[in-house]
C-alpha cells in the first residue's frame, strides 16, 4: 500500500494537482497499485480561515504514516511574507531531512528545446541539490535595521556530513542508471573557506568511483556550458543556492517550468525502513502558484504529472512510473500543448489526452 499524503496548495497548484491525482489514480488501477491517497486542506486559503500552516505533530505524523507527499505548489499576495509556505515546505524539507533535490531535465520534443543547433536528444541530464544547508538554513541577522549603517547577514553554513552525502548520492545514481559523467560545481575561487570543503570532499569521494567521469566547473562556467553544449552534461551536483539557480536553467532547456517536476528524499531513510525503497520524500512540481493564471484553466498540468511519475518510481512502481513517461512522450509527440508551450490546450484536455494516452 503506497500511502500519500497530497498539499495541493495554492493558485493554480489545486488545478494541476487534481489532474494529477486523476492520472495517479487511473495509473493505480491498470498496474495494480494500492493508493491511500490523503488530502489536505493545507495552503493559503486555511492559513488566511484560521491562521495554520502546518499543524504541530504533523510532520512526525508524515514520518510514522506516510510514503510520500506530493505538494502542488504554495504561493499567495495576499500573505506577502509567505509565512505558510515556509512552514509547509521548508519545514518539511528540514525536519524529514530531505537532503537530496533531485531535478531530472529531459526535452522531450525539438519543438520545445530552446536552442539553436540543439535537439531535444542533447538535453538529458539530473542535477542533486544539496537540500538541508548552505544559505537557506536562515542563519543571519540585522543589525542597526533600517537605519543607513544597517548590516544584513546570512550565513553559508556548509557541513562535511552534508557536502559527502549529496556528492556520494549523486556518484551512486549514476552508477545505478548508466550515466558516466558526474561534474561538480562550486564558486571556490571565491568562497574560498565553504567551497574548498566541496574541493576536497569530491576530490576524495571520486575515487571511489573511478568507472565514473568527473568534473568540476566553477557555477558561471557551468551556467554557461550548460547553454553552449548540454549534452555533455549526464549528472549534476552542487550546493543549495546554486542548484536552485541552475535548476530553474535546467528547466528553461527542457521547455519551461510548466514541464519540470523534482523529488526531495532521502535515500538515507530506505535503511532505516526498508519498505521504502528510497525513504519518505516531498514531490512536487518546479513550477510556482502562478495567480494570474489561476482559475483560467490553461495551467500546464505536465510537471504535476511527470512529478507523479518521480513519487511512483521512488516508491518502487517503476513499471507505473515509465507507463506515466511514455503516455505524456505521446502526447507531446502529438503537439498538445498549453499557452506556456505555445499551444492552446486547456488543463483537462491535457490531463484527458494523458489518460487516453494511459488506456
Amino acid at each position: 500500500m503506497a500511502r500519500i499524503a497530497v498539499i495541493a496548495g495554492d493558485g493554480i497548484g489545486v488545478e494541476v494537482t487534481a489532474a494529477a491525482l486523476e492520472v495517479l489514480r487511473a495509473t493505480g488501477v491498470k498496474h495494480g497499485v494500492p493508493l491511500d491517497i490523503e488530502e489536505l486542506d493545507y495552503g493559503a486559503e486555511r492559513y488566511l480561515r484560521d491562521g495554520t500552516t502546518m499543524p504541530a505533530g504533523e510532520i512526525d505524523r508524515f514520518r510514522r504514516e506516510i510514503d510520500a507527499i506530493f505538494l502542488g505548489a504554495v504561493g499567495d499576495p495576499r500573505i506577502p511574507d509567505m509565512r505558510h509556505a515556509r512552514d509547509i515546505l521548508l519545514a518539511t524539507r528540514f525536519e524529514l531531512d530531505l537532503y537530496v533535490n533531485f531535478r531530472p531535465v529531459r526535452c522531450l520534443s525539438d519543438a520545445l528545446c530552446p536552442l539553436k543547433r540543439k535537439t531535444a536528444a542533447d538535453i538529458d541530464f539530473v542535477v542533486f541539490r544539496e537540500n538541508t544547508e548552505g544559505a537557506y538554513v536562515g542563519m543571519g541577522g540585522n543589525f542597526k535595521k533600517g537605519t543607513p549603517d544597517e548590516v544584513a547577514t546570512n550565513e553559508d553554513v556548509n557541513t562535511r556530513k552534508g557536502v559527502e552525502r549529496i556528492v556520494r548520492a549523486a556518484f551512486a545514481y549514476a552508477v545505478e542508471h548508466g550515466r558516466r559523467r558526474v561534474c561538480m560545481a562550486d564558486k571556490s575561487n571565491a568562497l574560498r573557506f565553504a567551497h574548498d570543503l566541496w574541493q576536497r570532499v569530491f576530490t576524495e569521494v571520486k575515487k571511489d568511483y573511478p568507472q565514473i567521469e568527473t568534473r568540476h566547473l566553477f557555477i558561471d562556467a557551468l551556467a554557461m556550458e550548460l547553454i553552449r553544449g548540454p549534452e555533455a552534461f549526464d549528472v549534476i551536483v552542487t550546493n543549495n543556492m546554486f542548484g536552485d539557480i541552475i535548476t530553474d536553467l535546467g528547466a528553461a532547456l527542457q521547455g519551461g517550468m510548466g514541464l519540470a517536476a523534482s523529488a526531495n528524499i532521502n535515500p538515507s531513510e530506505a535503511l532505516r525502513r526498508p519498505s521504502r525503497p528510497n525513504g519518505i520524500g516531498l514531490f512536487e512540481p518546479v513550477h510556482g502558484s502562478a495567480p494570474d493564471i489561476a482559475g483560467k484553466g490553461v495551467a500546464n498540468p505536465l510537471a504535476a504529472i511527470q512529478t507523479v511519475a518521480l513519487m511512483l518510481e521512488n516508491l518502487g512502481y517503476e513499471g507505473a512510473a515509465k507507463d506515466i513517461a511514455r503516455a505524456v512522450q505521446t502526447v507531446v509527440n502529438a503537439g498538445v500543448f498549453t499557452p506556456d508551450l505555445g499551444g492552446s490546450a486547456t488543463t483537462a484536455k491535457t490531463r484527458d489526452r494523458v489518460l487516453a494516452a494511459l488506456g
